[in-house]
Order: structure tokens, then sequence, then C-alpha cells
């Protein structure tokens, strides 16, 4: 997600954090020892209800990153790839590869909001309990606070709306009941998008009645819309691209150089003629090891460009996308979403380069599907 940077690992799934989650921080953290707290259990100090809400709030973003993990090791049992967890305004997102069924997709949505609603319900028990041996106090308070947070957590992801976990929960049903993925993809997504515009209208309201909380509804709701309106867009691809084979979509032949040639003379000799702004390379063996970007050919200084080989400032093999003529497109762009190898595709068969995959390519056979025109034309296609 863009805005988002990487803080560590859990579960051995790369962790990333949004620019939203230390506003969320503050904002719970301010509302907890500014309004709850000092009603719930007056007459402590300004120190107390400070620390106070800094622990509840932080515990608080630890159930939203059980939550997440909930959804990463059920992905990860049923055999779908996690590539990250994201912590951000709505709670989490889960990156991962697409479920193969709609009962997997079903499991894998829902386990999110039934863990936030297990800890609610055990921190309630617990703040009762606390309550009952020593009497209301501050951890009391912040217990309660805490349980019935998960609990509104819970049932707010259940709304049968992307990307919630209740729209993803729509999704496998639909997807279940007309063996349409991608009609169910669409569904839900236009289910975000009226959801995410009522949540800004709402907010809207609410602060021009002097709530300041309303803000930061709508901020929700247009996350909710963006991400909604994304998702429409990648089930609209999906259905342009069902059926269609990497060999139908590649640009063949494709300009590609040697990995051993400088950088100058690969300037002169490749990019100069090629209409790619990204170029395979090729080994000694003439098997494909990797693919350079114009950018990063332009990114070596003038006066090193006689001595620094090509393939220094390539990107290897190994964190290409790699696909071969056979495979389904749809199922080869999953693997090159920027999480995987990203794009362009280098297609190989038995070892040998026979063509590559960019975004026009994409794009160009997206547009035919909207012209009537399921099937890619024989003839190869160059950006």
């Amino acid at each position: 997600m863009n805005g988002s940077v990487r803080v560590g690992r859990v579960l051995g799934v790369p962790l990333r954090m949004h620019w939203s989650v230390p506003v969320l921080i503050v904002l719970l953290a301010y509302g907890l020892g500014h309004k709850t707290l000092p009603a719930w259990t007056p007459g402590r100090t300004g120190t107390v209800y400070a620390l106070a809400s800094v622990v509840g709030a932080v515990l608080l973003m630890g159930s939203l990153l059980l939550h997440e993990a909930a959804h990463a090791v059920a992905a990860r049992r049923k055999g779908v790839s996690v590539e990250d967890v994201t912590l951000w305004a709505l709670g989490g997102m889960t990156k991962m590869g697409r479920p193969r069924t709609a009962g997997v997709a079903f499991w894998v949505a829902v386990i999110g909001p039934l863990t936030s609603l297990v800890i609610g319900g055990v921190t309630l028990g617990a703040g009762i309990g606390v309550h009952t041996l020593t009497g209301w106090g501050v951890p009391t308070a912040v217990l309660i606070w805490l349980g019935w947070a998960n609990l509104l957590l819970g049932v707010f992801n259940l709304l049968p709306a992307a990307p919630l976990d209740g729209g993803r929960v729509v999704q496998a049903a639909i997807w279940w009941r007309t063996g349409d993925r991608e009609r169910a993809d669409r569904a839900a997504g236009r289910s975000g998008q009226i959801l995410g515009m009522a949540l800004i209208a709402i907010g809207w309201i609410s602060f021009l009645r002097g709530n300041t909380g309303g803000l930061w509804l709508s901020l929700i709701g247009l996350f909710m819309v963006i991400i909604a309106n994304a998702e429409r867009q990648r089930a609209g691809i999906n259905t342009a691209l069902r059926g269609v084979r990497v060999a139908d979509a590649m640009s063949a032949p494709v300009a590609a150089g040697a990995d051993w040639l400088t950088v100058g003379r690969f300037i002169d000799d490749v990019a100069a003629h090629s209409r790619h702004s990204v170029m395979p390379l090729l080994d000694f063996e003439g098997q494909p090891s990797g693919a350079v970007r114009l950018r990063a050919l332009a990114a070596v200084p003038t006066e090193a460009r006689e001595t620094q080989r090509v393939r220094d400032v390539a990107t290897p093999l190994s964190r290409c996308t790699v696909a071969e003529p056979g495979e389904l497109l749809s199922e080869v762009l999953e693997r090159a979403r920027p999480g995987g190898g990203g794009m362009p595709v280098l297609v190989v068969d038995h070892g040998q380069l026979e063509g590559i995959i960019t975004m026009h390519d994409v794009n160009r056979l997206f547009q035919l599907h909207g012209l009537g025109i399921t099937t890619a034309p024989p003839e190869s296609t160059r950006p």
C-alpha cells in the first residue's frame, strides 16, 4: 500500500505500517486519556490517564496485528501465498495470493473478524474479573474499553463491503453460488464504493455539526472508495484476460543484449534500437539472465559507461517475473504484482527467451476486450 513503510516481520511475513497508524494511535490515546478514562474513573492524575491511554492504544494495535496474523496463518495453511501485512486506518490488510476455491476464500476472510470478536470477549471477561476482585479502577476501565473496541472492530469488519472482511465473505459466497469469481469481485468492490461514499457523507455531516471525529470517518470512507475502485478495475482486467495465454499477449521478437557488454556498448547496440523501456539480458549460453531498465542505464555516469558491465545495473533473473508461453496470463500477473517480481514478464521456453509482456501489452488486451475482441491477434505488439 502506498504510504507504508516496512517495520519488521510477523510470523515470517513482512510487516508494514501505513502513515495513518501513528495518527490513529494518537487519536485513540487522546480520546481514551482525555474523555473515556476521566469519565469512567474520575479523580486520577493526568499522568495516570496518559500512561493508561498509551497502554490501551498500543494494546489495541496489538489486537489489530493479531487480527491480520490470523488471516496470514489461515491463508498459509490453505496453501495461499502471503506477501506482507500492513496496518492502516481500517485496522490492517494482508496482501496474499488468490485463493483457489470459494471455501478457502471464505475461511481466510472470516477468521480475522472472528479473532477480533474472541479477543473482545476475552478482554471484556478479564475486565469484569478484575473489577470483581479489585473494584473499578483504571486497569479495569482499559480492559473494558479494549474489549468493546475489539468487538466493534469485529462487527465493523463484517460489514458486506470490500475491502472489509465482510466484503470478502460476500465475495466468497457469490463466487460459490454463481461460479463466477470476477462477478463476485465486482459486486464486492461496488459495495465497498457505496459504503465508502456513505462514510464520507456521514463523516462530513458530523464534522459540520461540530464533531471533529467526523473527519477521521470521512478519511476511512475515502480509503475504502479508493481500494474498492482498484479492486473493481482488477476484476475487470481479470474478466478481459480470462483464458488468455502468455503467448497471446507477449511482444515478440524482443530486443535483448549480452549481459557482459559495457553499458556504453549496450546503449549503442541494443537500447538505441529497442522500443521497450526494459530490455532482457542474455548470458554466454544465450539464456536469459535478467533485465535492465533505461533509467538504470541513464543513471550510470558517462565516464563509467565504457568500463561498467550492464549486468551490474540490471535486475537479476531471480528477481524478475518469468513465465512460460502456455501459462494463463491472469495467474502470471498475480506473480507480477509489486510484491513479487513486478513487470515486465520475461517469457521463457526451455531456457530460451521467447518474448516479453509489458503493461502496454496488458492494457491493449483490456482495450480490445472493450471493443468486443476477446482473443489477442496473432501479430506481436510493442510499446
